[in-house]
C-alpha cells in the first residue's frame, strides 16, 4: 500500500468514526439520538425540561443531543469539571464564543431568568449523569 492509499484509508476511517459519533448524538436527526433518559427526573429537572424545550432545543436538540445548529450537551466536553454550571449561566446571559465546535457563536438567550437557567441546568446534568458523562 502506498502512502497516499494509507492516508486515504486513515481519513476514511476517521471520518466514519466522526459520522458514527455524530449520528449517535442525534446531530443529523433533530436530536433523536441514543440519549438515555434517567429512570426519574427530579421536580426541578422536569421544570427544566420544559424550559429547555422552549429555549434551547432548537439548537441543542431534543434531550440535548445536538442538531446541525448546535452541539450536543450530552458530551464529555460539558461535564461539570470542564463547563461548570456558572458557564451555562454565562452562556445563557451573554452568549458564548465558539470554541469547541464549528457552529458559530451562541447568542444570548433572551428572556430566560437565572432561576430558569438553574432548572435547565438540573435537566441537562441529570441527562448527562444518565449517560455516564459524570
Amino acid at each position: 500500500m502506498n502512502k497516499m492509499s494509507f492516508f486515504g484509508l486513515c481519513a476514511a476511517v476517521a471520518l466514519g468514526a466522526g459520522v458514527t459519533y455524530w449520528s449517535r448524538t442525534g446531530g443529523d436527526n433533530g436530536g433523536a439520538g441514543d440519549v438515555r433518559l434517567p429512570a426519574r427526573f427530579t421536580g426541578e429537572a422536569i421544570a427544566g425540561s420544559a424550559l429547555f424545550e422552549a429555549n434551547c432545543q432548537a439548537c441543542h436538540g431534543r434531550n440535548a443531543a445536538g442538531t446541525k445548529k448546535g452541539p450536543p450537551l450530552i458530551n464529555k466536553i460539558y461535564r461539570p469539571n470542564h463547563h461548570s454550571d456558572r458557564a451555562f449561566y454565562r452562556a445563557a446571559r451573554y452568549g458564548s464564543i465558539a470554541h469547541h465546535w464549528r457552529f458559530g457563536n451562541m447568542p444570548p438567550v433572551k428572556g430566560v431568568t437565572a432561576p430558569e437557567v438553574t432548572k435547565i441546568i438540573a435537566y441537562v446534568r441529570e441527562l448527562q449523569r444518565a449517560n455516564g458523562i459524570f
